[in-house]
């Protein structure tokens, strides 16, 4: 079985009120909450085993998902008792990740369908402990063209930056990165730079113009998110 562990355990503060009552992984885009979106993602790849770590309103995530057969998986829980961070929740599972060859995680607030294998397929070479897939940076504003003497040439609406790459959220590992987890903090600030100096992380890029990424942040993302996805006919393609 193929293990997927993801990090659902936050306040979701900034999309206040929705998450005073319901968890950030629960709030609903395109008609399903965010994390159903990703068990979807998730299982299309061949991931059959999903490990949630859960604390902000987790009974709530628990009743929704029950052991995850309804989606044909099998659903673990995890349970923070106080917020960890992103590297404590992965150091709060170790004992089952260290058991695996390798394993993927993600972030429980993005809405992607990169196909998350070719990380897993890169990660375990030599030297690599750890995979982080990158999506190009797409601006949040829409960009003005002006040219030397200062005439507008034209506008675009919220380009994609090619030349910037960003961390998309999602990460495939083997049991060698464990040592280098907080017992809490953020694995974006202590685990990630840490294996990047030494040499032991590798980048996956993924195109925006082949694959849909999105972390949802906001109120207008939640907005925007269901219209794309709605128009999209879905993230995941159901099998012919």
């Amino acid at each position: 079985m193929s293990l997927a562990v993801i990090l659902a355990g936050g306040y979701g503060k900034r999309l206040r009120p929705l998450t005073e009552t319901t968890p950030k992984p629960l709030l609903r885009v395109a008609g399903k909450p965010i994390i159903v979106h990703q068990i979807e993602w998730l299982k299309h790849h061949g991931f059959d085993e999903i490990v949630v770590t859960v604390g902000w309103l987790k009974e709530k995530i628990i009743g929704e998902l029950g052991s995850g057969s309804k989606y044909g998986v099998t659903i673990l829980y995890a349970v923070e008792e106080e917020p960890l961070g992103t590297g404590g929740a992965i150091h709060n599972v170790k004992d089952i990740l260290a058991k695996r060859e390798r394993f993927l995680v993600t972030n429980g607030d993005i809405l992607t369908n990169l196909d998350p294998t070719r990380l897993i397929d890169v990660v375990g070479k030599t030297p690599y402990s750890a995979a982080i897939a990158a999506v190009e940076l797409k601006s949040t504003y829409g960009v003005i063209d002006i040219d030397d003497d200062g005439r507008v040439r034209s506008f675009r609406e919220k380009p994609i930056i090619p030349e910037y790459w960003i961390n998309a959220g999602v990460y495939a590992m083997t049991p060698d990165v464990l040592p280098y987890m907080p017992e809490r903090g953020d694995v974006e600030k202590t685990a990630l730079p840490k294996l990047a100096e030494e040499g032991k992380l590798v980048a996956v890029k993924y195109s925006l113009k082949e694959v849909y990424w999105r972390s949802i942040d906001s109120h207008k993302d939640l907005e925007e998110a269901s219209r794309e996805i709605e128009e999209m006919g879905g993230l995941v393609k159901p099998a012919a």
